[in-house]
């Protein structure tokens, strides 16, 4: 099993980046940079996500109800406000866990957790994320969202599998660029996470029940992280949701270029 200091650490770092759109594995590299004798591991990282994933879902609790109504009333051909946002949700989930998958199955995901990948795409994503910000008008709500938007979204969440995008920062950028106001583009963001990290997640434990975790990664050390991860990912949430419509997305690109700048500073120490 890792350190418990170290899996503690990690599902704070998690649980806190995760919403926020300054790339929750730019972040999760970080401690595996500083002591260099401990990799966590991919797996690790999704069961991280995993523990974050039932804090949207209770924290959205009314949204994620009205989805899966909206679902059998999309079954039985209802439109209306609920099925309508299921719709948007099943059309903004394919091309994100198509990706994944290619990702898991052929064991890539490992290859992509570079350091220097990480930094480039924490600076460059983080820089588009402002300008998409200050640049479009802000005016929709998640009730104008239709299926092609949707499914633009759930193209630029695929563009998360690179590490140091933000699966939450991308798809803000997306939404925003559609002149989505910053609460329902991180409204419907964070919506979107929810079947994409169970598929991680449950892909991730299941690897953790057969032993195949690296880098002393085990199932224990899952479901420690999974737990802390979930804690601190709602009281991120909750601040996030607050407070988004009237901080913007300018500390968050200052953030990520900082960022970008110590991880590459840390590399070449």
């Amino acid at each position: 099993m890792l350190p418990l200091y170290y899996l503690v650490l990690l599902a704070i770092i998690q649980g806190l980046t995760e919403f926020l759109p300054v790339s929750s594995s730019a972040h999760l590299i970080l401690p595996s940079l500083v002591h260099e004798e401990i990799n966590q591991g991919a797996m690790i990282d999704l069961m991280a996500h995993f523990g974050s994933l039932f804090a949207v879902l209770i924290y959205f609790r009314k949204d994620v109800m009205d989805g899966i109504s909206g679902f059998f009333d999309l079954i039985q051909r209802k439109l209306n406000k609920n099925s309508a946002l299921a719709l948007n949700l099943i059309v903004a989930t394919p091309p994100a866990l198509l990706v994944g998958a290619g990702l898991a199955l052929t064991d890539t995901e490992e290859i992509l957790r570079q350091a220097w990948i990480i930094a480039a795409a924490s600076m460059f994503f983080g820089i588009v994320l402002w300008w998409a910000d200050i640049k479009f008008a802000r005016e929709k709500t998640t009730e104008d969202l239709t299926w092609k938007q949707a499914f633009k979204m759930g193209l630029a969440q695929a563009i998360a599998f690179i590490p140091g995008t933000s699966r939450s920062g991308i798809t803000m950028t997306a939404a925003r660029m559609m002149s989505f106001t910053r609460v329902e583009a991180a409204r419907f963001s964070m919506l979107m996470s929810i079947p994409l990290i169970g598929a991680g997640g449950t892909f991730a434990l299941l690897k953790l029940l057969r032993g195949e975790g690296v880098g002393g990664a085990s199932l224990q050390s899952g479901l420690v992280v999974a737990l802390l991860s979930f804690i601190s990912a709602y009281i991120a949430i909750s601040f996030f949701m607050k407070l988004v419509s009237r901080i913007g997305m300018f500390p968050f690109m200052v953030y990520r270029v900082l960022l970008g700048l110590v991880i590459i500073l840390i590399l070449l120490l």
